[in-house]
């Protein structure tokens, strides 16, 4: 078993390897704020409704306008987040076209 000092990790912002410690302290400065369309701050598991109506591609279906959306994740992408809705797999939503609930 290797020591944590010994650890090193790929840093995909920057392409290089760097020890594990370094990235463990890079870690909580990375953070990525991700606001809904009027500014609130949006987290993991939050609820949120539809502000328009969405025509999902793949699915065959239009999101209608209040639709809510409960426990979403945050995917790491300022302006993405991932969602469960029944009977479409994988949706993923612009956080400007919701609202925190």
């Amino acid at each position: 078993m290797q020591d944590d000092e010994d650890a090193f990790v790929y840093d995909e912002a920057s392409g290089e390897w760097i020890s594990a410690a370094e990235a463990a302290a890079k870690a909580p400065g990375d953070a990525i704020e991700v606001r809904d369309a009027v500014g609130n701050v949006l987290a993991d598991g939050d609820q949120v409704t539809l502000i328009k109506d969405l025509v999902v591609k793949g699915a065959g279906q239009t999101l209608k306008r209040g639709t809510l959306i409960k426990s979403i994740r945050l995917t790491g992408d300022a302006q993405e987040i991932d969602c469960k809705y029944e009977g479409i797999k994988g949706l993923v939503l612009r956080a400007e076209f919701v609202r925190k609930r």
